[in-house]
């Protein structure tokens, strides 16, 4: 229980420590939010007023303090750009980005471990390098290039959707997720090909271990070592690495998001950081980081409960 407590207040500083870090540098990159609005042509006067009227007047700390105290009851602040609430422009996008990560999570791990586990049984000196070519190659693609790679091919040439035709799912569950499946595709693939490779190297040192040679000698098939004993304990080795793959997510789907035209938080972050909108950069950047946090605790908790050779203070 220690355990946990500890990773919990490790998590709640590393979150404060954040939410300042993010206040004090968006506030001091150059550009001024009301001159963006009013444009070069207005007053010093008008300037000031409309500084007024948003607080940008005041002192740092103060519009810290009541940044954070109204982000605690909910009250993220008012949009400077669009002049709106923050909670209000959030409605409808946090859960287009967070079904976009979703699906591209699932493709990881489903594909990861299956090509890992695939790939650690090829021996063969050619079809070994061929499938490490490919995968290099997947993880130094850049997501907007195989993101235009996907829309080309199968949105141009294949007619297999139509880029750029974003449709909500209330709308329809069944084009919304056709049309969803192909920018998580482009998210995935860096991530399956390096959550790929650590569970091959897992598995081929698993397979060298004493118990698996027990298990043979007790007359076990290859498919139950593998997927009885081998797989299980690969798998406890890279779940950390989940931690990484879920920031690597939501990383990459701010520039996706934008190429494919999907109105999600990634989109609204980009618009918002060119206008100077400090309240909603500041919450979309706070959102994405206690969303990371909460998944690396979870990967936490994981390892103690899949694992345990590993002792939990109490």
């Amino acid at each position: 229980m220690r355990y946990f407590a500890k990773k919990l207040g490790i998590m709640l500083v590393t979150l404060f420590v954040i939410s300042i870090v993010t206040f004090w540098l968006f506030h001091i990159v150059p550009g001024d939010p009301a001159q963006m609005m009013l444009g070069t042509s207005a007053s010093q006067e008008q300037l000031e007023k409309l500084r007024q009227e948003l607080g940008l007047d005041r002192p740092l700390q103060e519009q810290y303090v009541e940044w954070v105290s109204g982000s605690l009851h909910g009250d993220f602040g008012t949009s400077i750009q669009y002049r709106k609430p923050v909670a209000k422009l959030l409605k409808g996008k946090l859960s287009v980005t967070l079904i976009l990560g979703a699906m591209a999570l699932t493709l990881v791990i489903l594909l990861g471990i299956f090509l890992g586990i695939f790939t650690a049984g090829r021996k063969h000196v050619l079809s070994e390098q061929i499938l490490n070519f490919l995968n290099i190659l997947g993880i130094s693609f850049p997501g907007f290039f195989l993101s235009i790679l996907l829309i080309w091919i199968f949105g141009l040439l294949l007619h297999w959707f139509t880029p750029g035709r974003f449709v909500t799912f209330s709308r329809n569950p069944v084009k919304f997720f056709q049309f969803m499946i192909w920018p998580a595709i482009a998210i995935a693939i860096p991530q399956i090909c390096v959550l790929s490779k650590y569970i091959r190297t897992a598995v081929i040192e698993e397979v060298r271990s004493d118990y698996v040679r027990t298990a043979r000698s007790k007359g076990s098939t290859r498919n139950r070592i593998l997927y009885v004993h081998v797989l299980k304990n690969a798998i406890i080795s890279v779940v950390p690495l989940i931690g990484m793959i879920v920031s690597g997510i939501f990383s990459g789907s701010i520039v996706i998001e934008q190429v494919f035209g999907i109105p999600g938080i990634g989109r609204l972050l980009i618009a918002s950081v060119s206008a100077r909108d400090y309240p909603t950069v500041q919450t979309l950047v706070m959102y994405i980081a206690i969303l990371i946090l909460i998944v690396n605790f979870i990967v936490d908790i994981m390892i103690q409960v899949l694992d345990p050779r590993i002792r939990i203070s109490r």
